[in-house]
């Protein structure tokens, strides 16, 4: 299972940048993750043939089953990186899905 967070075109791209770092240090300490460990991958897309792309970045993160994924998604910590990912979300809410 896979957890996927989709962000919009920021309004103002290096604040979100630099709101995002705060977002992912937060990320580490509400959910355990050693800050020297990455157990997911980031992606930051570019304009293509068609122009800019709806979305800025994509967020990607793999659990080992949907039991682990629905744990984690319930917990006051994890409520917590959620609600400050909608803060950060300057060019409208993150999309989010559940992929496998």
């Amino acid at each position: 299972m896979k957890l996927i967070v989709l962000y919009p075109q920021p309004t103002d791209v290096e604040a979100f940048k630099k709101a995002y770092d705060a977002h992912i240090a937060l990320l580490h300490d509400k959910t355990g993750i050693p800050p020297d460990q990455k157990p997911y991958t980031l992606t930051r897309f570019v304009p293509g043939p068609a122009g800019d792309p709806p979305y800025f970045q994509m967020f990607t993160m793999p659990f080992e089953s949907a039991e682990a994924l629905n744990e984690t998604m319930t917990s006051a910590g994890m409520q917590e990186v959620a609600a400050d990912a909608n803060r950060i979300s300057t060019g409208g809410a993150p999309l989010i899905l559940i992929g496998n």
